[in-house]
């Protein structure tokens, strides 16, 4: 099935009104803030941003915010919790006439991948079979990058981190597989599901767009460049958040009522292109090259998009 853009087919449709504002805490270069904004021009400021402990805690430090719209924060493992709370309190308030129907808001979770892949997991299934209607938001720094850049279970293979460092005895660093979110999400049969990059403006605004067509839960996995936890000059994110995508390491995707569609098809560099900007990868070209470790790599990128052209639903 081909894929092709419905409402945003030029940059300049993209909404120029901003609700995530400068001046943010954030590290410099922090590519999921810049999914954060992009996304946020088409959720707009009817908003309950609902924060998982994480890198993003950081947006709202009393009193100050760069968001103009409303924050509830709360524990690393409890967002989706937090969500169902709120989402039920605007319903009950609704039912009752209490609260116009015109000021019912967004119910938005924000958290990072240690919360979404790990921490929440059992909070978020509860979430989705319930069929909450709410979007979550993860902005995927491979990582727990607010507490040290510890491994997580989305650190894909290789990777150096505080908690996978590469020693005599263990030189390629991390030696899991990626947990596969998007599938174990896919498996509760979501109405929406889709993976976004701040590179690919256009489809990320498509996708959010998309999605509000769809009532309960929405999943959005937003590639998050961390120049501070990767290792890469902050000047460097727009060409880490490109190339990930065009080696086909970061496939981007969505799943309505659980048909899955790539809504873009790589060229496929070589991984040594994005593997090689960062720090955190180092130690697989220094002092010598890791052949092993790189063709095991592009192996597990080559299987995946084989199965793609075999029309696999992957």
């Amino acid at each position: 099935m081909a894929w092709e853009y419905r409402i945003f087919k030029d940059l300049h449709q993209i909404p120029r009104e901003e609700h995530v504002f400068p001046g943010t805490p954030l590290c410099a270069g922090c590519g999921g803030l810049e999914s954060l904004r992009l996304a946020a021009k088409v959720l707009g400021n009817h908003v309950v941003y609902v924060n998982a402990a994480g890198c993003f805690t950081n947006l709202a430090s009393f009193p100050f915010t760069p968001l103009d719209a409303s924050w509830l924060y709360t524990t690393m493992g409890s967002a989706p919790a937090g969500a169902q709370g709120v989402r039920d309190a605007l319903d009950v308030l609704i039912a009752k006439g209490r609260l116009p129907q015109d000021e019912d808001v967004k119910v938005v979770v924000l958290g990072g991948d240690g919360s979404t892949y790990d921490m929440a997991l059992s909070s978020t299934s509860g979430a989705i079979t319930r069929r909450l209607d709410f979007y979550y938001f993860c902005y995927d720094n491979e990582a727990y990058g607010n507490t040290g850049v510890q491994l997580s279970p989305a650190t894909p293979y290789g990777a150096r981190t505080a908690t996978s460092p590469c020693a005599v005895r263990n030189p390629v660093g991390a030696v899991q597989e990626k947990k596969d979110i998007f599938e174990i999400w896919r498996a509760h049969r979501p109405p929406y599901l889709a993976t976004v990059s701040p590179r690919f403006p256009l489809d990320l605004e498509e996708k959010f767009a998309r999605a509000a067509a769809y009532r309960g839960p929405k999943l959005f996995l937003g590639f998050a460049a961390c120049p501070t936890g990767w290792l890469f000059d902050p000047a460097y994110t727009p060409d880490v958040a490109r190339l990930a995508v065009e080696c086909g390491m970061w496939p981007l995707k969505e799943a309505i009522d659980g048909n899955v569609v790539h809504t873009y098809l790589p060229k496929l560099s070589p991984i040594e292109d994005y593997l090689k900007l960062q720090g955190r990868f180092r130690h697989l070209f220094e002092p010598t090259v890791q052949k092993d470790a790189l063709a095991h790599i592009q192996a597990t990128v080559k299987a995946y998009w084989d199965r793609v052209q075999q029309g696999d639903s992957v």
